[in-house]
């Protein structure tokens, strides 16, 4: 069966040709950022919810901060409310 995962081939040249990276490094660079960006929008308001709320910060903040950040993620989803976000961390 033919392995069906889109080769980065092209990006982790780039890496090494450009970075001291060696090619080890760099595809493992490479799916590090592919793996934080494949996050989906709920994975990723609740892990900045825990993130921000460890560091002391209140919920109003919390989600004004996350409304934010959500329009700069590489694949931006659609605006959500503030009530939106609060439902996606309690339900």
């Amino acid at each position: 069966m033919l392995d069906r995962r889109p080769s980065h081939d092209e990006l982790v040249d780039h890496l090494v040709r450009t970075t001291a990276l060696q090619r080890g490094e760099a595809s493992r660079v490479v799916l590090d950022v592919l793996a934080y960006f494949d996050e989906t929008t709920e994975e990723f308001v609740r892990r900045r919810h825990r993130e921000l709320q460890s560091g002391g910060a209140v919920n109003a903040e919390i989600f004004e901060r996350i409304a934010a950040e959500l329009p700069h993620r590489a694949v931006a989803p659609p605006e959500l409310s503030l009530r939106q976000l609060r439902r996606i961390v309690y339900g």
